[in-house]
């Protein structure tokens, strides 16, 4: 249906694109404004960051409407992406809050618009996943130096970040937490989940290309974005960061296990001693990591079991429909449900907050997208010869995977600068899939 709208349209406005030097170089503005969404994510507030994702929404579908030739197909895991943004209509079409729910969706337009035009991008321009990445792997790394530096000089907490009530003072973390806007260091531990995938995917394509030097610098900037992870506190994304090397450990066994069979064991050993003897030489880092498992014993945990229960009971009661879109919508009927004391700015975990926001049904088809998009980029994966390749959709499942898992415990996931990393992953899986696809 869209692709005979644009067909037509595209015969009807040859003159436009003959008589237009951006038209006739779209693709040009569209990548650096793909590039600049991810520069601009690191100092700017989320609004500026969303004007620079519509832009390049917006030239996307004057590309689609112009230029002769574009068209749109969708892959399966695109399919239930469809279903799951008509369900989210729907549930905005029900919403008590209309205004505020309203809000929350048009964010939902320009994510999904940022994905449709990375996807279409990438599609015809493969040869670009490199500098995109490369670009993810600089910001990160720019924000693991700038943890490290706010470290050393010990920052203080802008807010209450962790319970110290039953801590000793050498094991009070100095949690950092980047220039990231809001501060916040649950916040930045997810942008590195997000974004270190991307780095060691740039590390490895440049030893592969056998350009040994960028490569190692690569290999340090990892290095120093993997550690700084470790410095945000942020124990959701500990646990993301476990999946980021166990994935990575799985996708080089591709490579490493049959002919090096025992350089393989000794970086794997050398990696687990490594996190082992940090853990247990930082005062502060093991008290950290101890926390996860004191349960109701320490007060982040109970807050956050106390909001799953309230989010819980918010849920049944509107399990089909959910209550429209948003953290605003979400926090004026949490009060209804909330235990006294314990406000909440969001569910905590990114399943349970679309349960809530657009009910059961909006759920199982963002599941079923997830599920079928990693199933596509696992099978390429298994497939493909082309070592490239493999690194880029590896790094693409492992992101993703690993958002998913550090999403069970929060919900920083729906901050911008994790939401354009996620869809860029999810557009080169989409890409490449539709390529192998044709070829």
């Amino acid at each position: 249906m869209f692709n005979k709208l644009f067909n037509f349209t595209q015969n009807h406005t040859q003159f436009l694109y003959k008589n237009s030097l951006i038209l006739q170089n779209i693709d040009k503005f569209i990548y650096l404004l793909i590039l600049a969404v991810f520069v601009t994510s690191t100092v700017f507030p989320s609004d500026y960051i969303g004007i620079i994702a519509f832009f390049a929404t917006i030239l996307t579908l004057a590309k689609l409407l112009i230029v002769r030739g574009e068209k749109l197909e969708a892959t399966g895991a695109e399919i239930w992406l469809l279903a799951y943004f008509m369900i989210v209509i729907i549930s905005l079409a029900g919403s008590s809050l209309f205004a505020l729910s309203l809000k929350g969706f048009l964010k939902t337009v320009i994510y999904l618009g940022f994905y449709l035009s990375t996807a279409h991008f990438l599609k015809n321009n493969r040869d670009k996943i490199f500098p995109i990445f490369m670009t993810i792997g600089l910001c990160i790394s720019f924000e693991g130096i700038i943890g490290f530096l706010q470290n050393f000089a010990h920052v203080e907490e802008i807010s209450t970040w962790q319970d110290v009530s039953k801590l000793n003072p050498e094991e009070v973390m100095t949690r950092v937490y980047g220039t990231l806007k809001p501060y916040n260091p649950n916040l930045l531990g997810g942008y590195f989940v997000a974004g270190i995938p991307a780095l060691y995917a740039v590390c490895a394509g440049f030893l592969t290309d056998k350009k040994y030097n960028a490569g190692i610098i690569f290999g340090v900037l990892a290095l120093i974005s993997s550690a700084a992870l470790f410095l945000t506190g942020c124990r959701g994304s500990y646990i993301g960061m476990l999946v980021i090397l166990a994935g990575t450990f799985l996708v080089s066994a591709k490579y490493l296990w049959q002919n090096y069979k025992a350089i393989y064991i000794s970086i794997v050993g050398g990696c687990v001693a490594l996190m082992t003897s940090a853990i247990l030489l930082s005062a502060s880092l093991r008290a950290r990591v101890l926390s996860m498992f004191a349960m109701r014993q320490d007060s982040s945990n109970s807050f956050r079991f106390n909001v799953y229960q309230s989010s819980f009971n918010m849920f049944k009661e509107n399990w089909l429909l959910g209550i429209g879109c948003g953290n605003r919508n979400f926090r004026e009927i949490y009060g209804i449900y909330m235990r006294t004391g314990f406000d909440a700015l969001s569910a905590y975990n990114i399943f349970l907050e679309i349960a809530v926001e657009s009910g059961i049904f909006a759920l199982l088809a963002f599941l079923g997208f997830i599920i079928s998009t990693l199933h596509d980029g696992i099978k390429i994966i298994l497939k493909s010869a082309d070592t490239k390749e493999v690194i880029f959709l590896s790094a693409a499942v492992i992101s993703i995977c690993a958002l998913m898992i550090h999403g069970l415990v929060d919900t920083v996931f729906f901050r911008p600068q994790l939401q354009f990393i996620f869809w860029t992953m999810v557009a080169v899986i989409s890409a490449v899939n539709k390529e192998n696809h044709h070829g």
